[in-house]
């Protein structure tokens, strides 16, 4: 994102008048994709320097007892609070990446098959991608230059420079408030609400399909899945009841409704890995560690992270009218 000026320049009409923003949509719905993938991209590359500033950091020592007792200190990732953070990157990089590859899967289906379901899907899809990981992308960045301490902060560590670079995600190609706004106002009524009733059957035919099969992972896996999605569910339907006759208060709560859905687009997504690690380590695999550490990422994910859309919703029930309760002059 730069200034760039076009003095003394001639302007060329590119197709038909007053119909340019149909035409540039062919390309932004295409950069909003992408602008998710670059804030996984951000996200990783920030973490990954987290990771090996917390290995070799020494600071303090682990409440448990000391872990480095011939060194003057410990490395800091023995600290809960520095664990807390990884953590919150590991398992939202790990989900948004699975996110990422299942609308690329969505994308191909609807241009090699002309599947309708597909396309619907990933239209409805596409702000979440765009708003949601970028919004978390920049935390997370923020959570790796955090566990740099004040070192993160100089510009010569590098940190500042990846949370610079993440925060324009939140605003280029349809800043993330739009986003939201599309997606409650456009793709959520789509068809009479045809899509988000699909990806609430994708994810209960998940649930239902796997009810019984094995206890603790229907209670670290399935069930939080269930509490998100009735979530959704709830919101959905509260936005269906409120629209035709108070449109402020399903505006007002369109960016929580847009977290609440990615929060439960990657619980579905982590409950699908979770599914996956766990046939895996029933064969006694040679990378048995990957699908362990796989396994320990999704439930902390499920258990951490994945319970804030209970706090979405309840945000989004307050309804619009504390939204616009001041007046313009009062600001």
């Amino acid at each position: 994102t730069c200034v760039m000026n076009y003095d003394g320049a001639t302007g060329y009409l590119l197709g038909e008048p007053h119909k340019g923003m149909r035409a540039m949509f062919t390309m932004m719905n295409e950069a909003r994709l992408g602008v998710g993938a670059q804030a996984i991209a951000q996200a990783e590359i920030a973490y990954q320097n987290a990771v090996y500033y917390a290995k070799d950091r020494l600071q303090g020592r682990a409440a448990y007892g000391a872990q480095n007792p011939k060194g003057p200190a410990d490395p800091i990732i023995v600290h809960p609070d520095i664990r807390r953070a990884l953590l919150d990157q590991k398992s939202y990089l790990e989900g948004g990446r699975a996110l990422l590859l299942w609308g690329a899967e969505l994308i191909d289906r609807a241009q090699r098959s002309q599947d309708e379901a597909a396309l619907g899907l990933i239209s409805l899809l596409t702000p979440v991608i765009k708003g949601f990981l970028t919004d978390e992308g920049y935390k997370m960045t923020v959570k790796a230059q955090q566990v740099f301490g004040g070192y993160g902060y100089i510009e010569g560590a590098g940190m500042s420079q990846f949370t610079r670079d993440a925060r324009i995600t939140m605003i280029y190609e349809g800043a993330n408030g739009v986003q939201a706004l599309d997606l409650v106002g456009r793709k959520l009524g789509q068809e009479g609400g045809r899509h988000i009733r699909a990806f609430i059957n994708i994810a209960t035919s998940f649930i239902d399909s796997h009810k019984g099969e094995d206890p603790q992972f229907e209670k670290t896996f399935t069930a939080p899945l269930a509490a998100a999605l009735k979530d959704l569910q709830s919101a959905s339907l509260f936005f269906m009841q409120h629209a035709p006759k108070d449109p402020d208060t399903v505006l007002a709560g369109s960016y929580d409704f847009m977290h609440l859905f990615g929060h439960t687009c990657m619980g579905l997504m982590w409950a699908r890995m979770g599914l996956a690690a766990h046939k895996a380590l029933k064969n006694d695999p040679s990378d048995a560690a990957f699908y362990k550490t796989k396994l320990t990422t999704g439930r902390y994910y499920m258990s951490r992270r994945l319970p804030a859309t209970a706090l979405h919703l309840r945000r989004i029930e307050s309804g619009g009218a504390m939204v616009m309760a001041l007046n313009e002059t009062d600001f």
